[in-house]
């Protein structure tokens, strides 16, 4: 069984796309033998209200079973917009979202705003994760257009300083995957899980014995990033850094936990 924590349809204003909607992305987990997929919708960065990505996901899920089988939809809600609140009711009750994904960066707020703090607590009293995406792509050959800040993971602390009882799903770790002691027990004792797409994982067996083997698992960031790099570093690791019972808990059990899939 394999999960795949991170994936995406949608454009990316900047650059075309490829395998970037439900039946592309299909024919790589099927090539990859991937069996599910947590998907959210690029659209959501960029539109000016974000609902609207949210309602694209829900219908093109809803145009396939197959779809609804083996996707796992995460709305996108941006807390400055008006009728935030609305769109994450909407997104609960009518798509039947498992997760909520937040753009910071792209929709221009700190995360300890007021709003981000109160989207943040109501997630966490609805069970549902918070989703923070590190990097969308690499910034030095992006768009001159594009924004030119990167996080790492230590600018995820603070919001889990804050709201410490809530789900946070951090994806693609491309900077700064190693933090000082204080900060990495913010991460062992906090609901947090990582994918394994974010360059910084390279050395993932290392940073299994740092957090622990219950703080990740697989993911790929496609359609940006390629299908191969995530699951290659999961199936790498080295038996003293990782068991094959072990590495089911990267390759779905964590996720499946963390989603209380059935």
């Amino acid at each position: 069984m394999l999960i795949d924590a991170n994936v995406s349809i949608g454009h990316w204003p900047f650059r075309k796309l490829q395998y970037n909607s439900c039946d592309m992305l299909l024919e790589r987990m099927d090539r990859f033998g991937v069996d599910r997929a947590v998907v959210g919708n690029f659209n959501g960065i960029f539109y000016k209200d974000a609902e609207a990505a949210n309602a694209e996901l829900f219908k093109e899920l809803q145009s396939k079973k197959k779809y609804r089988d083996k996707f796992i939809p995460f709305g996108v809600v941006n807390p400055i917009f008006n009728g935030w609140q609305d769109d994450l009711t909407r997104s609960v009750q009518k798509y039947g979202v498992k997760g909520i994904r937040m753009y910071p960066k792209y929709h221009r707020y700190d995360l300890l705003h007021p709003a981000s703090v109160e989207l943040v607590k109501r997630c966490r009293d609805l069970d549902l994760p918070i989703a923070l995406t590190l990097r969308i792509v690499d910034r030095r050959p992006s768009s001159w257009l594009d924004i030119d800040k990167e996080w790492a993971l230590a600018d995820t602390i603070p919001i889990i300083r804050e709201v410490p009882d809530a789900k946070f799903l951090i994806l693609n770790i491309a900077n700064g995957a190693y933090l000082n002691e204080a900060d990495t027990e913010v991460i062992k004792s906090a609901n947090v899980l990582m994918d394994t797409s974010g360059r910084a994982l390279s050395n993932l067996g290392r940073l299994l014995e740092q957090y622990g083997k219950d703080k990740f698992t697989f993911g790929t960031h496609a359609p940006i990033l390629d299908y191969c790099t995530g699951l290659l570093r999961v199936e790498a690791l080295r038996e003293n850094e990782a068991t094959d019972k072990e590495k089911n808990l990267l390759r779905y059990e964590n996720i499946s936990k963390f989603l209380n899939l059935t």
